[in-house]
């Protein structure tokens, strides 16, 4: 906490400060000042929670200098002194709510209590400002998931929180709803969503506008803005760029503007219109904002995703045909790249599509994978963001398919079909060498023979270096728990997969992960 002294005898201040363990106080930082006057400028730049201040200075005294910053600093606690046993004096600091009345000769003592019953007093004004802040938050978060669904189902709801909150909605008020699409990486550093929405409420003062807010399932924020005006294209774009710069400490964001609507019966339409843009907003650049306006200036009207692409695809990989994969990948990309006129699950079940043919060509060719490269599609899938982090997946999967294909060697087509049996099941604990040997017709013993001679490593070290490779894969996304990837990689024992990730990287999983994240 920061204490300011004003006191217009510098053998008073300096005698003060070097005589009191402030920091025993609580206190870590003490301004002084040495009139009203300056103690006004200070209190102002520095904003100290204590102020002890002598009652009679020139320019201006204590009295005057606090009631001045009663409006600018609300919390601050106040402390008088004075070597005036004056009556006015003393009604005046009672009526500005000073903690304490100190004569002069001042006691040190004195102080000290007075200070640290400040303190506790600026402290109860915080939480209890910070619980007034919290209900009132809830309720505006409450009137915020109403207002997302239809009127007439929730009108006598809308109608008790707005009152709560003393808003009046009346036929002019305009809605504007916006939504906030978040990357779910949890790499970055968390701003804080109501810091955020305090900052967007100061912003939207200049406009004559105001706001409330949902979190809907971690990765959207829905602000529905309201004022007396409809907003203007240029005011949308504005207010897209100021909360663009509020959540650019995420790697990833997507804002979108619903069709501004009339009424508050109809800020739910101003809703549904922002949540089909936030569906299409999957086809353009990730930290874009939209406005309704972008889907008709960028729908192609393609009547149908081309079938014919796909199946040329897997022919092309099939014929291992390098060029031939590239230059359709591209037509792909040219014919998605900002075309609103499919549903996001449309694509993503064509790209799906194109995933298995990967797949299947790998396998058909006998093209072994490293286990870093072994994502389950669904999983490749989940973590794309937009369309141009999808469609970069398969350009990425495709291009590994390639190289993989250059650099292999004809293996015997067992040990293919034991490593592509590994990269199915590793994850299973009860994962045993008699299952690999059942399913290429071989026994127990033989089938590790076999492994050995063929490759140079046992069967057992190739699985374990698979899981260790895969583990390594899983750590660097934050999403998962250590404990979790232990499951995942096929460690029913958490302390022993970490014994076992450490004894093969040199690194605990812990290490490992604040090492690849740094």
């Amino acid at each position: 906490m920061k204490l300011l002294i004003v006191d217009d005898e510098d053998l008073t201040r300096s005698g003060v400060i070097s005589s009191i363990d402030w920091k025993a106080l609580g206190i870590n930082e003490v301004l002084q000042a040495n009139d009203g006057m300056n103690g006004l400028e200070m209190a102002r730049i520095h904003r100290p929670e204590i102020i002890l201040c002598d009652v009679r200075m020139p320019r201006m005294d204590g009295i005057a200098m606090l009631e001045r910053l009663e409006t600018i600093l609300p919390d601050t606690v106040s402390i008088f002194m004075s070597g005036y046993s004056d009556k006015e004096y003393l009604k005046a600091a009672i009526k500005l709510k000073a903690i304490s009345y100190i004569e002069k000769p001042l006691n040190l003592k004195e102080i000290q209590e007075a200070v640290l019953e400040a303190r506790e007093l600026f402290l109860r004004r915080q939480r209890s400002h910070r619980g007034e802040t919290l209900h009132s938050l809830e309720t505006a978060s409450r009137l915020a998931l109403c207002l997302t669904t239809p009127y007439g189902a929730n009108s006598q709801t809308i109608d008790q929180l707005a009152k709560e909150l003393s808003l009046k909605f009346t036929s002019e008020t305009f809605f504007t709803a916006v939504i906030v699409k978040l990357g779910l990486s949890l790499e970055t550093k968390d701003p804080s969503r109501e810091e955020i929405f305090t900052n967007l409420e100061t912003f939207l003062k200049s406009y004559h506008m105001n706001c409330i807010y949902v979190e809907k399932h971690l990765q959207y924020l829905v602000y529905l803005i309201f004022g007396s005006s409809r907003p203007s294209t240029s005011q949308l774009h504005d207010m897209g760029r100021f909360l663009g710069q509020q959540y650019s400490q995420f790697n990833k964001y997507m804002i979108v503007a619903g069709e501004p609507q009339q009424g508050v019966w109809r800020a739910y339409q101003s809703y549904a219109s922002a949540v089909i843009l936030i569906q299409s907003s999957f086809f353009f650049p990730a930290n874009s904002f939209l406005v309704p306006s972008n889907l008709s200036e960028n729908r192609p009207g393609s009547s149908g995703i081309p079938s014919s692409l796909d199946a040329a695809f897997t022919e092309a990989l099939f014929a291992k045909d390098k060029l031939s994969c590239k230059n359709l990948l591209k037509q792909l990309s040219l014919f998605f790249t900002c075309n609103s006129s499919f549903l996001q699950n449309q694509v993503k079940d064509y790209y799906y599509r194109l995933f298995l043919s990967l797949v299947e060509a790998r396998k058909q060719l006998m093209v072994t994978a490293a286990p870093s490269l072994e994502d389950s599609i669904a999983e490749a899938m989940e973590k794309c963001f937009n369309f141009q982090e999808l469609h970069q997946t398969l350009e990425e999967k495709t291009s590994q398919f390639f190289t993989d294909l250059e650099n292999s060697v004809e293996e015997n087509h067992t040990i293919f079909l034991i490593k592509e049996y590994i990269s199915h099941n590793y994850m299973d604990a009860t994962l045993s060498v008699k299952d690999i040997g059942t399913y290429v017709h071989l026994s127990a013993s033989y089938v590790c023979t076999f492994f050995k001679n063929e490759t140079g490593q046992t069967l057992n070290q190739y699985l374990t270096e698979y899981r260790m490779e895969r583990a390594k894969q899983l750590l660097v996304d934050m999403r998962y728990k250590i404990s979790e990837i232990s499951s995942k990689v096929g460690y029913s024992d958490g302390n022993y997969f970490g014994k076992s990730f450490k004894k093969y990287c040199g690194l605990s999983p812990s290490e490992y992960r604040e090492k690849m994240i740094e």
